[in-house]
């Protein structure tokens, strides 16, 4: 089993104590209000400084979809289920921003499998969201049908996200930017596994990708709005390949079946 999103977690809990996570799409673009559904998981210190956490999706009024790891780690930081926010401005600013208070869930299954991670959880908004539309979510099996129809080589997908960006295209350690902005990445198809779809984030191809920190953000079918997948993990050097949590498989769409009404 892939274990980099919890050892992620565990580690960003320590490096809280000294320096809020953030969000990382490498090789993007400033996303301004390309993916107004987009936004950030916001948690806070004890003096009320807030900081994004993660990033998500919302996908319902009052449902934000984001990843397992991501609530899971809040609440092994000791943060309370309904001391979250969301906000879907695309710049940070803990002063000026709308916030939407919610309350986050654990995924009973996360973690609990070898090969299917579970890396999937939502909060649920106090107020719902008027003016924003939400996303999509896929059919069943929707990947599965599109590698059959020989759909998959070659297509597009869209990560978004918030924060810290990757600016050199060299192999080695991290040059990171500012954080706090959405961006936007644009990715080709590599793999399908049963519980995972592979990106390519490799800028020799033109293609950005996601990076430490980037969790629960999601993966777009080309210009759609629908969102097949989540950030999870990814390659050490966030310069070659995104493996994203699918959300069109039997165990995702269960899970999400308690919150949303599927396709």
């Amino acid at each position: 089993m892939n274990r980099k999103p919890l050892i992620l977690a565990a580690v960003v809990l320590i490096l809280l104590t000294v320096v809020p996570m953030a969000q990382a799409i490498t090789f993007g673009e400033s996303d301004g209000d390309g993916h107004p559904n987009v936004g950030a998981m916001i948690l806070s210190t004890a003096d009320g400084t807030k900081y994004v956490f993660c990033s998500g999706t919302l996908i319902a009024p009052t449902v934000f979809l984001t990843a397992a790891h991501c609530t899971d780690g809040a609440a092994a930081f000791g943060v309370a289920a309904h001391d979250v926010w969301v906000t879907f401005d695309p710049i940070f600013n803990q002063n000026t921003n709308t916030f939407y208070r919610g309350t986050y869930d654990l995924n009973p299954n996360f973690g609990h499998d070898q090969h299917d991670l579970n890396d999937i959880a939502v909060i649920i908004l106090d107020e719902p969201i008027t003016d924003i539309d939400p996303a999509t979510l896929p059919t069943a099996g929707l990947l599965d049908d599109m590698k059959d129809a020989h759909q998959l080589k070659g297509q597009k997908f869209v990560t978004v996200g918030y924060g810290l960006l990757r600016e050199d295209k060299t192999k080695g350690p991290l040059v990171l930017g500012t954080a706090g902005e959405r961006y936007y990445a644009d990715q080709t198809f590599q793999t399908l596994k049963p519980y995972w779809l592979q990106l390519s984030a490799n800028p020799s191809k033109d293609n950005g990708g996601s990076c430490f920190g980037d969790s629960g953000g999601p993966h777009f079918l080309g210009n759609t709005n629908m969102v097949v997948s989540l950030t999870s993990t990814g390659d050490s050097w966030c310069r070659a390949t995104d493996q994203t949590y699918r959300v069109d498989t039997d165990s995702a769409r269960a899970y999400l079946s308690q919150f949303v009404t599927l396709p």
